[in-house]
């Protein structure tokens, strides 16, 4: 006895009471679709227990429904952010993803995680890099599908299209802050150099002071990790103090305050103190850390439109998602850190 065949497109439209193209819709989220129609749809799909055939569908259609994405394996959150939220934007458009971890982000790993898409037959990818080899990779890379590449502001028109948060405009956003608060001498604890945010959060800062007509001392070097930031603390509480610290990430932030916090420093009493993140928890440092938040989910829907409209075929342009400062207790004027009167 020959086995059912599974079910259909067509069985779902007959059994929901409408057309093949109307449950095409709603397999692709498309927003035409009527609420209660897009749920009787659903119904039949769920009591028949159909799947779509994607093998069909990409032989009709020469499009696999697959995007690939290429990130690193470090936890660092701003990447894992990035991911998460270009992840949830290609599901909201009814695609698949294909992922490609690699430990270093270097231009022979950008190389062959491209190559290893390209032979998938995705239709597009995101690379996820803010590292100078990766871009200079991807640039170099003439693949035959779009990619879009989160972390530079502007590239040479092309195939490869940027997608960026505006760090530099974060760094003045957090430096701007502190001269409001009425600070003078602020420093900035950097991130790595080779990393595109690193670079722009020192030029934003560097710039804002320098507009303030505010001393620009050297930026502290440093990395991504909280336990550079103990270390530099502990430094910073042996000798001369600033008015203020602009951290790179919040996680430097979280070891300078450890520092500060062991050394008897209090902040925001003796010195303010702004992050760069808005990390999970960050709103419950001690004290309660002000930051810059980064709009991750917008980056991510920004990835998948300008993607989509560059496999349509329509002109597409750089875009730069705006971060927001949010704050909480780490700051305050240096009025507040005057001495309390000694009773007569």
């Amino acid at each position: 006895m020959a086995a059912a065949r599974p079910p259909a497109m067509s069985d779902v439209a007959a059994l929901a009471g409408v057309s093949h193209q109307t449950v095409s819709r709603v397999l692709n989220n498309h927003p035409s679709v009527r609420p209660e129609t897009r749920a009787r749809v659903l119904e039949a799909i769920s009591t028949l227990g159909y799947r779509r055939n994607v093998a069909a569908r990409t032989l009709v259609t020469r499009r696999s429904g697959t995007v690939g994405v290429i990130t690193s394996g470090s936890a660092l959150f701003g990447p894992t952010s990035t991911f998460i939220a270009v992840e949830h934007a290609a599901r909201e458009r009814g695609l698949f993803v294909s992922v490609a971890t690699v430990l270093e982000l270097t231009e022979e790993t950008v190389r062959l995680a491209l190559e290893h898409f390209m032979s998938q037959g995705v239709d597009g990818a995101v690379v996820i890099a803010a590292q100078d080899d990766a871009i200079a990779a991807v640039r170099s890379f003439d693949a035959p599908v779009p990619v879009v590449v989160v972390g530079p502001r502007d590239l040479p028109p092309g195939s490869v299209h940027a997608v960026a948060v505006d760090h530099y405009l974060g760094a003045r956003l957090a430096t701007r802050h502190l001269i409001g608060l009425g600070h003078r001498r602020i420093a900035h604890l950097a991130g790595p150099q080779d990393w595109i945010e690193g670079r722009e959060r020192v030029r934003g800062w560097r710039d804002e002071l320098g507009e303030a007509g505010l001393p620009v001392p050297d930026p502290i070097p440093g990395s991504w990790d909280a336990g550079r930031g103990y270390d530099v603390g502990r430094v910073l509480v042996a000798g001369d103090l600033p008015d203020a610290v602009f951290a790179a990430n919040d996680q430097l932030a979280l070891g300078l305050l450890h520092a500060f916090t062991e050394a008897g420093v209090r902040v925001p009493e003796q010195v303010s103190l702004v992050g760069f993140d808005d990390i999970a928890g960050s709103a419950h440092f001690s004290p309660p850390l002000t930051t810059v938040r980064q709009e991750f989910e917008a980056l991510g829907r920004s990835c998948l439109r300008m993607l989509h409209a560059a496999i349509a075929g329509e002109p597409v342009g750089a875009e730069v998602i705006e971060p927001h400062l949010v704050v909480r207790a780490s700051t305050a004027p240096p009025a507040s850190r005057a001495p309390a009167a000694t009773p007569a």
